[in-house]
């Protein structure tokens, strides 16, 4: 097959590209560069030992998206190209409904004028909001956000599920993911955000590696065993073999499936530092301060369907995660920017 991975320059999107040309798929890569990096690209290329067709492109860009699709004549497309960062959502709001929705409806018109079927979505648990009983199931309903971003995909979740209800031909998978952590166990490529990292284990990579001076631990009055949030962590290797099983999967499937993507398996904060600690023999300073507005205090998933769906499951330990952020950070102090 040749996928297109949208905003595939990205985090979630340069690991799943490794998968990909392992897996014997061709990759094409349509990225802006917003939060991202073309060395990325050129790292998985190093990895791999394979091209991927590049475009420096807006995913919102009809006229550039129907050139690469029909020059490239696309299968399946993996739709990452969009923003993420929460706080910058509640601060830009029109910026990332434009930028998320915009991208998703250009795609699915070029997909609909070229034959292409295949679409799977890079979505996320917040749009469980704070659930009413755990593990999570993916008939959990849906529940209000707390900030534009997660409103983002809970939107585009629609979009794409009437879409999938008004073609027959339509093939869509959305994955709903827990939280992707760690790196590629070369070191060559990993999370980089860019400013300050609105996730947890950048942040603790980035102090230990001497970018900042601590941690602040959002909370330790939480109702969990040491009063700090629990998340479901992913591999981010795991999960890039998830969207590889979704589009084998989505090749003999017609409507839209929901699907999580977590290991079912919860870890407080005070265990991420514990973990990342014990196993890179490194200090990870923090301070306890207020709680953050919009956090829940417990949130991880059920993952039986992905196993019963495509075969798959999460096999990546909490110390392969940590083990892999620090083998990238230490690797690369400053991202990509070196």
């Amino acid at each position: 097959m040749k996928v297109l991975l949208a905003g595939g320059a990205g985090y979630i999107g340069s690991h799943t590209a490794v998968e990909m040309l392992q897996a014997g798929h061709e990759v094409v890569i349509v990225d802006n560069y917003y939060n991202s990096s073309p060395e990325a690209v050129r790292r998985v290329e190093k990895i791999t030992g394979k091209k991927i067709a590049l475009y420096e492109a807006d995913a919102t860009d009809k006229a550039a998206m129907r050139e690469i699709f029909t020059k490239e004549k696309i299968d399946a497309v993996v739709h990452f190209a969009g923003m993420k960062a929460v706080g910058e959502s509640v601060a830009k709001p029109l910026m990332y409904y434009r930028n998320n929705l915009d991208t998703t409806l250009t795609l699915l018109e070029v997909m609909k004028e070229t034959g292409c079927t295949k679409f799977i979505f890079s979505s996320s648990a917040t749009v469980y909001g704070d659930p009413d009983s755990l593990p999570l199931y993916e008939n959990a309903p849906k529940k209000a956000c707390s900030n534009p971003y997660g409103w983002t995909k809970w939107m585009i979740e629609q979009i794409l599920m009437d879409a999938a209800a008004a073609d027959p031909e339509l093939s869509v998978v959305l994955l709903r993911y827990f939280n992707p952590i760690g790196a590629h166990e070369s070191g060559l490529i990993g999370e980089d955000p860019k400013g300050i990292p609105n996730n947890l284990m950048p942040f603790i990579a980035q102090v230990a590696v001497g970018r900042r001076d601590h941690l602040n631990v959002f909370g330790n009055d939480y109702p969990t065993p040491d009063g700090t949030c629990i998340r479901d962590y992913i591999h981010v290797v795991d999960l890039a073999k998830g969207h590889v099983c979704a589009a084998k999967y989505a090749e003999s499937h017609k409507g839209c499936e929901i699907v999580n993507l977590g290991t079912g398996k919860g870890s407080s904060v005070l265990d991420m530092i514990e973990a990342f600690e014990r196993v890179n023999g490194v200090k990870v300073p923090y301070e306890i301060t207020g709680r953050r507005p919009g956090d829940i205090a417990v949130n991880y998933a059920n993952a039986d369907k992905a196993k019963e769906l495509f075969g798959w499951t999460a096999e990546k330990t909490l110390d392969d995660m940590c083990r892999d952020t620090w083998k990238w950070q230490s690797q690369n102090p400053n991202g990509y920017a070196e």
